[in-house]
């Protein structure tokens, strides 16, 4: 099935991918250096304006503890919380069949995001990998985790 536009990972030109590369490398010596704190704290905010996410000092000295620097310039490159208004039930199942695909692909993490922005579970991507009770074990297909999700009820306080 083929993705609206709006459901898409944007492409993320190389130049801007390099500048950011850049800035986030500057950003974790400042960080790593302790002694420019005010410095690394305006950074990290002035990065956050521009790229519409909340990072915070941590994400910085420590991004290479968990993907490479490209990875983290890409994801800063694109939007923070891609919220789509009316993702259907079968646009998501995609979404989720995409994830499953290919664990390795850069694009993995944006259709997480984008899963765990569209529906109201509190863990929605979490699902993919730890499905709910009786789907586990492998038989979990995509339309099984898009039902579970779309059956979750926030509990009213």
């Amino acid at each position: 099935m083929d993705l609206r536009p709006e459901l898409q990972p944007p492409p993320v030109p190389p130049e801007r991918l390099d500048a950011l590369c850049r800035e986030i490398r500057r950003i974790a010596e400042l960080v790593s250096d302790g002694a420019g704190k005010a410095e690394a704290d305006a950074a990290v905010a002035a990065f956050n304006e521009a790229t519409g996410h909340r990072y915070d000092p941590l994400d910085f000295a420590e991004y290479d503890t968990c993907r490479d620097l490209e990875e983290f310039a890409r994801e800063a490159a694109r939007p923070a919380w891609p919220r789509v208004p009316d993702v259907t039930r079968d646009e998501l199942v995609e979404i989720v069949r995409r994830v499953v695909a290919d664990p390795a692909s850069p694009d993995r993490d944006y259709y997480e995001l984008l899963l765990d922005t569209n529906v109201v579970h509190p863990h929605a991507s979490d699902l993919i990998s730890h499905p709910p009770a009786g789907l586990e074990d492998g038989v979990a297909t995509p339309e099984d985790v898009v039902d579970a999700l779309l059956s979750y009820r926030p509990i009213s306080l």
